[in-house]
């Protein structure tokens, strides 16, 4: 390992980027056919390709796991990929089987011993630098201890959307290694108070860094079905095996089949902005805004008399927004929605209806 100002670097790293997702909480932008980290939500590139930038930071041994149904517009995104490193799920199975995917692609090609991490494709993170630099601390822990380690960030509102990580003790001499305490669910507005003030208590974003043999023997020790799928997994010598014998797996999230068990983690707390942009809501605190405090993404807009408003259009039709405060309007070729921006959340229930019908 090297060192660079205060924090030793690992020499080898893998990244997995886990593109998954039905986009519903952004509808009508993001879709089940077009999710959200394939959408440029704030500049030229796409959350997928910014994902793919900070991986390129780590490393250049990057995989992308994704679902048949997305897989051509990943490659369309990312024309570096080869196939060797795109994993292709024939049906979305949760991130579970996502990280046995990865696993078992890597196993293939690379030594067992090097940190892999695994990041999701659709968090909007600015700061390149810093993530660079916490996930390297959390690498070299992950080598140094054999244990799992997370990266969490630190809350910056008392968020009733996120699960929680319950800080424990500094790891021996380490600044920035913790153990982890417990696995806390998305606690009601209260509770999250109460974890934000204590100072104790990162969000978790399913960040995971171990190396393979880390990851399969906590899979062994901790989660039976994850290590029966992942040994069905080794025996098939084709695609055609593989999705087999992936169709055949039940749906599981990794919270369910492994965090809720391991009792050995480590946390690395963040040293970038982070934000999960589910709603509309966090799309507006991370878009320009005028004056007024409205962001207006597209053209044929017309706004008056309006403030603190998200207005984004993808069609030639003009839009006119009048006399408002605090809405959404998006404007799609999938649809139209119009929002009070404190009930953005609620466009994820009212698209599944649409999704049903």
């Amino acid at each position: 390992m090297a060192a660079a100002g205060n924090v030793w670097y690992s020499s080898a790293m893998i990244v997995v980027v886990i593109a998954g997702g039905s986009g519903t909480r952004l509808w009508p932008l993001s879709t089940p056919d077009y999710p959200k980290h394939l959408l440029q939500l704030d500049g030229e590139e796409s959350l997928l390709q910014n994902a793919y930038r900070r991986a390129k930071g780590l490393t250049d041994d990057i995989y992308v796991v994704t679902d048949t149904s997305h897989a051509h517009h990943v490659k369309d995104q990312l024309l570096q990929v080869n196939e060797q490193h795109l994993i292709i799920e024939p049906a979305r199975k949760g991130t579970a089987n996502c990280l046995l995917a990865g696993l078992h692609r890597i196993s293939q090609h690379h030594g067992h011993d090097e940190p892999i991490a695994f990041i999701a494709a659709d968090h909007f993170v600015r700061d390149i630098d810093g993530f660079i630099q916490s996930f390297h601390i959390a690498g070299n822990a992950a080598e140094a201890y054999k244990r799992i380690c997370l990266v969490g960030v630190e809350p910056t509102y008392p968020s009733t959307g996120f699960g929680y990580i319950e800080k424990d003790d500094l790891l021996g001499d380490e600044d920035m290694v913790y153990n982890v305490g417990r696995f806390k669910e998305k606690p009601p507005h209260d509770v999250a108070q109460e974890y934000m003030k204590s100072g104790h208590y990162l969000w978790n974003c399913g960040y995971f860094v171990g190396s393979f043999n880390t990851f399969m023997e906590a899979i062994k020790k901790h989660s039976p079905v994850m290590f029966k799928n992942f040994e069905i997994l080794k025996q098939t010598t084709d695609a055609a095996a593989f999705s087999e014998a992936y169709l055949s797996f039940d749906t599981d999230t990794i919270d369910y089949a492994l965090n809720d068990h391991v009792d050995n983690f480590m946390v690395v707390p963040a040293t970038f902005d982070w934000m999960d942009v589910g709603s509309f809501q966090d799309l507006y605190d991370v878009t320009d805004t005028d004056e007024q405090g409205n962001a207006v993404t597209g053209g044929h807009v017309l706004l008056e008399d309006v403030q603190n408003s998200f207005v984004r259009n993808e069609e030639d039709k003009p839009i006119a927004v009048i006399g408002v405060d605090n809405i959404v309007v998006v404007n799609t070729p999938s649809g139209i929605v119009v929002v009070r921006k404190d009930l953005a959340q609620k466009v994820g229930e009212v698209a599944k209806r649409f999704i049903e019908q």
